[in-house]
């Protein structure tokens, strides 16, 4: 009689039933995944009626085109690196898929009515995760100073000091800035 131990029924169903749900999970990982990066492509996020605007603009700043060639997407200053952010930025995009859908920004005039309160959203955000996006690409910790003019080197380290950050003054630089509506007398 041989000493080997063989898994049980019970062991060897758990064991399945670890590699199955190990597959599974895999796969539904990697869908989720390709679905969030297929939905960070610039030809995705134009592809609404609405984007059409904003992206006429945008091919007009520095982060469509310039000297070094490279080219801020979409998806580089509007959806956040990490997953959690990522996921939550997804969930509160499909408000602006749901309102195009409707045809509450579903043209120009429409888009327009509403621009000032979808950019104040987008800057509030910005605001609350210190330009995180942003910063992805631009810190203050990796600028030369010494190659940016005089005006801009001393407001960039006094907005440092006092805590503020890029959406601050670099509002509507990749879209133009939306003027603030009148306010209504009753």
């Amino acid at each position: 009689m041989s000493n080997h131990s063989y898994p049980s029924f019970y062991g060897k169903t758990l064991i399945t039933f670890i590699v199955a749900a190990s597959v599974v999970g895999l796969f539904l990982v990697g869908s989720a995944n390709y679905v969030l990066e297929s939905t960070n492509d610039m030809e995705f996020c134009i592809s609404c009626h609405s984007m059409q605007t904003n992206y006429e603009e945008y091919k007009e700043t520095i982060h469509f085109k310039n000297a070094s060639g490279v080219q801020a997407t979409c998806a580089d200053c509007h959806v956040p690196k990490p997953l959690g952010p990522k996921l939550l930025a997804k969930l509160l995009a499909a408000k602006d898929v749901m309102h195009e859908i409707l045809g509450t920004i579903d043209s120009k005039e429409k888009f327009e009515k509403h621009r000032w309160s979808m950019a104040n959203a987008v800057w509030q955000k910005m605001k609350a995760n210190d330009s995180r996006e942003c910063r992805t690409c631009h810190t203050t910790a990796a600028m030369d100073f010494s190659e940016q003019d005089k005006t801009a080197a001393k407001k960039h380290k006094k907005a440092t000091e006092n805590g503020k950050t890029c959406i601050d003054c670099h509002r509507g630089i990749a879209h133009e800035e939306p003027d603030e509506p009148d306010e209504e007398m009753h």
